[in-house]
């Protein structure tokens, strides 16, 4: 392998309609560090493909995923796509004996992530999935806070994400509007809410919840028509974690009123509080701690959860920055590493045991 690791990236498009997650945020955090270069773009068409190579400053330009993952100067592949696409090209580069990249969710079901992690387990490949709450400095410095007792037994614990419905999109967002496609309110909002909660407070023992769709047709701006929605978009579940602390968790996409989350911790000796004005995941995040009768304050994060460079631009960027730093920190010590495709495993039960409480009117276990 190189000095610096070589990344190819299938999703980083120029387009006439603006650039996606790939290019906004990807890219920009791949060029503030020093230990990676972006050698290779992939894209679906020819001519794409040689423009956004041009645009970002890539020297190979591959309009197939089979030439791309099996190309020498390729040391690591990230998969930046529609969810529905997700399998096939995590399964090409896995195959190709890649380390892969792929963002959340990792796969449009719990049947195709657990294949992808299986085979990666299977050929002793490194992975990281797009879960970046688990990378987010104020996240990290929570989760130390709770181990260390500051606020002593968690008792409850209350999750609230609200994102912004659109009842509008074109065919580059439409898709979602189907459960199957496996990119929807539950799996995205609901589950960057749920992996910040879980870094901080533990893993899920049980689940009662209720899923709902309210809004049940999108607007097709290129059309004009009213396209039919199944995807759940409002959540509700109640809950115990592993350590006995009750949980609410409220997830939901709202056309006012949404583009906010937080997450509070009720302890035996005092309280925290995770909020952020979008995604926990993409931050920033405020971190309030209270112990007992004292008023809540803003606590500042240590520098040593800080990993990406100040440089890094703030939004997208920041946290898939800390994630790729966090990466090649660890290449001595794999194992000392997450987020990645077994973490994204437990993710997926998770959500599915959600679906299942809901669909069958049950408390479920993990």
């Amino acid at each position: 392998m190189a000095d610096r690791i070589r990344v190819g990236i299938v999703g980083a498009t120029v387009t006439p309609g603006g650039s996606g997650w790939g290019a906004n945020a990807h890219v920009p955090a791949l060029n503030a560090l020093s230990e990676y270069e972006l050698r290779a773009v992939c894209t679906a068409h020819e001519a794409t493909a040689k423009a956004s190579a041009q645009k970002f400053g890539a020297s190979l330009a591959f309009h197939s995923m089979d030439e791309m993952v099996k190309h020498p100067d390729v040391d690591l592949v990230v998969v930046c796509v529609r969810v529905p696409w997700h399998y096939d090209l995590v399964m090409k580069s896995l195959r190709a004996g890649k380390p892969t990249f792929c963002e959340w969710p990792l796969g449009a079901s719990l049947k195709e992530a657990e294949e992808m992690a299986g085979l990666a387990r299977e050929r002793s490949l490194r992975t990281i999935v797009g879960l970046q709450a688990r990378s987010d400095p104020a996240v990290l410095y929570a989760r130390e806070l709770i181990q260390g007792g500051h606020i002593g037994e968690v008792l409850a614990v209350q999750l609230t994400v609200l994102a912004g419905a659109q009842l509008e999109r074109g065919a580059g967002r439409i898709w979602q509007g189907q459960r199957t496609a496996g990119a929807n309110t539950l799996t995205i909002a609901g589950g960057h809410g749920i992996e910040a909660m879980c870094t901080v407070v533990g893993e899920v023992a049980e689940v009662s919840a209720r899923l709902a769709t309210r809004i049940k047709t999108w607007r097709h701006t290129e059309t004009g028509q009213d396209v039919a929605v199944d995807s759940p978009d409002v959540i509700n579940v109640a809950g115990r974690l592993q350590s006995g602390a009750e949980l609410s968790v409220q997830i939901a996409s709202v056309p006012f009123g949404g583009g906010q989350s937080r997450l509070d911790i009720f302890g035996r000796a005092g309280a925290m509080s995770l909020t952020a004005g979008g995604a926990l995941s993409v931050g920033p995040n405020r971190l309030l701690v209270t112990r007992g009768r004292e008023a809540a304050t803003e606590v500042e994060v240590p520098s040593r959860f800080k990993q990406a460079p100040a440089s890094t631009p703030a939004g997208s960027a920041k946290n898939v920055a800390e994630a790729y730093k966090r990466f090649v920190d660890t290449a001595d010590n794999p194992k000392g590493f997450e987020p990645d495709f077994d973490l994204a495993i437990k993710r997926h039960r998770l959500i599915d045991a959600i679906e299942r409480s809901a669909a069958e009117s049950r408390a479920v276990k993990l």
